[in-house]
Order: C-alpha cells, then sequence, then structure tokens
C-alpha cells in the first residue's frame, strides 16, 4: 500500500507542476487510466491489468543504460537486415535509442509523441525520410506511443522496420503491422 500512497503523491505533484494525465502516466510508466486513478487518490475502481515499471535501478547509471542496450542491439541486429536510423521516442526511450544507436554507428532520430496528435520529430537530429527506422521506447502498454511514431515515420517517407522496448505489456507480436521485440514480456493473468 505504501507504493500506491508514494505513486497517488507523485502523480499529485506533477499534475500540480502542469504535466497533463498523459505526461504523468509517461512519467510513471503506467497507463494513462492508472494515472488518473492514481490522481484520484484511488477512490473509483482500480482499472484492471496495470503494471507499474520502475527503471530507476537501471536509469540512475550510464553503464547500466549502456548493458541493457547491448540487449537491445543483439535483437535488432537478429531481426534487422537493412537499418539507417534509430528512433527514441522521449522521454524514456532516449537513452537507450542513444546507445543503441551509438553501438551500431546509426543516425539517431527523436520523436516527441502528442496524447491527441500525431506527435513530431526533433529537427536537432536525424531525419527520417527515405530511411529504415528502428523504434525504441521503455514500456509498451497499449501500443498507442508506438502507433503513433509509425504514422509519423510513414508520413515522413520512412520506413518503420523494427519496435523494440524492454518491456512489452501486450500481448500482441506487433503494432500496426510492425514487429515488435522486447525483453521482457509482462501480462496479467
Amino acid at each position: 500500500m505504501k507504493e500506491i500512497e508514494s505513486l497517488i503523491k507523485k502523480a499529485l505533484k506533477y499534475k500540480e507542476s502542469g504535466l497533463t494525465d498523459y505526461e504523468i502516466a509517461e512519467e510513471l510508466n503506467v497507463s494513462k487510466e492508472t494515472a488518473i486513478w492514481l490522481l484520484n487518490k484511488g477512490k473509483e475502481k482500480k482499472p484492471v491489468g496495470d503494471v507499474k515499471i520502475g527503471w530507476r535501478s537501471i536509469g540512475v547509471y550510464p553503464s547500466r543504460i549502456g548493458f541493457i542496450s547491448d540487449a537491445l542491439c543483439d535483437i535488432i541486429l537478429e531481426e534487422c537486415e537493412q537499418i539507417d536510423t534509430i528512433v527514441g521516442i522521449a522521454i524514456n526511450g532516449i537513452p537507450y535509442a542513444t546507445f543503441v544507436a551509438d553501438k551500431l554507428g546509426l543516425e539517431l532520430a527523436v520523436f516527441r509523441p502528442h496524447h491527441e496528435k500525431v506527435g513530431a520529430f526533433s529537427s536537432n537530429y536525424a531525419s527520417v525520410n527515405s530511411k529504415n527506422v528502428v523504434i525504441v521506447d521503455d514500456v509498451v502498454g497499449t501500443g498507442e506511443t508506438f502507433r503513433s511514431a509509425i504514422k509519423a515515420i510513414k508520413e515522413e517517407k520512412g520506413k518503420p522496420v523494427l519496435c523494440v522496448s524492454l518491456l512489452n505489456k501486450r500481448a500482441q507480436n506487433s503494432i500496426s503491422g510492425i514487429p515488435l521485440r522486447a525483453l521482457i514480456r509482462a501480462r496479467v493473468i
């Protein structure tokens, strides 16, 4: 119960800081429904089937992110023949994507999802135009963030070839027809 109380405090603090429900969900690595439940201090019925993921043990030290990225590189090399660019999904996919791009000697692009629109690529990084692209994020929940990135890549005339994450909360192995691979799959039984 202490963990729930801690999450409620964090959610309320983020709300006071001006974050949207979607941004709070992203920051806490929970679904939007769970974030709303936390903001209501757990008064309504708890959403079914969500798993809260805490990456602090990994995220505190870059060397640990690097070790995890090595495993992601191995999956990418196993799945893909031709890759030009690695796309990191803001915010938690960026560190992993940066390490992966560096280790594979590829370009890095950054995608900023938006909860109501498709989202946008940062102009400070590589373009995805006419490139084979691997998309990296930390957690796949509903798949909406990956779907948004896939749509944006296609609109930019790029070709998404693989989605990779540390954790997959879904039963499916693809998103919008693009293969999905993760280091870990979690399911509520």
